[in-house]
């Protein structure tokens, strides 16, 4: 019975050893995360200024247009438009070129009422704002004034749009 009894006993030493749990050790740290946030303005996108199809350019042929900007929270911007690329144009007459470098005159507005010319000088004729991180939306509001018609064609410019920040 002895034997029994050391035999069982060792046995369930043995049983109790193999059932012993693991203990895992942990230990911790840490890392640093960062960005670093600079300002900045994008254009991201610009509508076609569409003044449509027209016969004689008897009246005021008035359009809109819209400039997409996204500036930095906070950051504050002035958004300017170039003369556009027809020879001999300026911001205060811009020139649609067409067949036989035939020219139609248009113009471009900050205001609704037609009467503050859009060039590019900050301060003086551009469009101010402040970045709010989204993308901020501003009208162009563009016009072809009466003038002589010229011959039948598509008449096109092309016009930068200038962020200043």
């Amino acid at each position: 019975m002895r034997t029994h009894f050391l035999f069982a006993m060792t046995a369930l030493g043995v049983f109790l050893v193999t059932l012993k749990p693991a203990f895992a050790a942990t230990a911790t740290g840490s890392m640093n995360v960062q960005i670093q946030i600079i300002a900045e303005c994008l254009v991201t996108s610009a509508t076609d200024l569409d003044f449509g199809t027209e016969g004689i350019i008897a009246s005021n042929i008035d359009q809109t247009s819209t400039i997409s900007v996204q500036c930095t929270d906070g950051t504050p911007y002035n958004v300017g438009l170039g003369a556009g690329a027809g020879s001999g144009a300026t911001v205060t007459n811009r020139l649609m070129t067409g067949p036989a470098s035939a020219t139609i005159s248009y113009a471009l507005y900050r205001d609704s009422g037609r009467t503050q010319n859009w060039g590019e000088t900050v301060g003086t004729d551009t469009v101010a704002g402040t970045g709010n991180g989204n993308v901020q939306a501003i009208t162009v509001y563009g016009r072809v004034p009466a003038q002589a018609t010229p011959g039948v064609g598509t008449y096109t410019d092309s016009v930068t749009v200038t962020v200043t920040y």
